[in-house]
């Protein structure tokens, strides 16, 4: 049994390049083959990620985070902006031995990228 999170999005070419810019991710299927893509399966290191192409409320508040973990934390906050999302604040260490910075993807989803201490 697996979980693979979905984001719908109306911008999936801008989302799937924020997450291949910042993270690597790559894509491994797409539906259709050909012409304009309704979904896209991701692959960020171990993880799948799905991604919907279709109108979404943007203004409406998240109700889930992607946490994902990372080598390096401070070398990645740069590429978020280049990337198309926003960066909330500095990386801080954790009492749990966790580095964690909280990011949004470009359509404002919140990411948590989070590095073992």
């Amino acid at each position: 049994m697996a979980i693979q999170p979905i984001i719908v999005t109306p911008g999936l070419d801008r989302v799937q390049a924020f997450y291949a810019d910042v993270f690597g991710a790559v894509e491994v299927s797409r539906y259709p083959e050909s012409g304009e893509v309704f979904y896209t399966m991701l692959r960020i290191g171990d993880a799948l990620l799905g991604l919907v192409s279709e109108s979404a409320d943007l203004s409406a508040a998240p109700r889930i985070t992607l946490s994902i973990d990372v080598e390096d934390v401070d070398a990645l906050l740069p590429l978020v902006p280049a990337a198309g999302g926003r960066v909330r604040g500095p990386a801080n260490d954790m009492p749990w031995g966790q580095r964690v910075a909280h990011v949004f993807d470009p359509d404002g989803n919140p990411v948590n990228l989070t590095q073992s201490l």
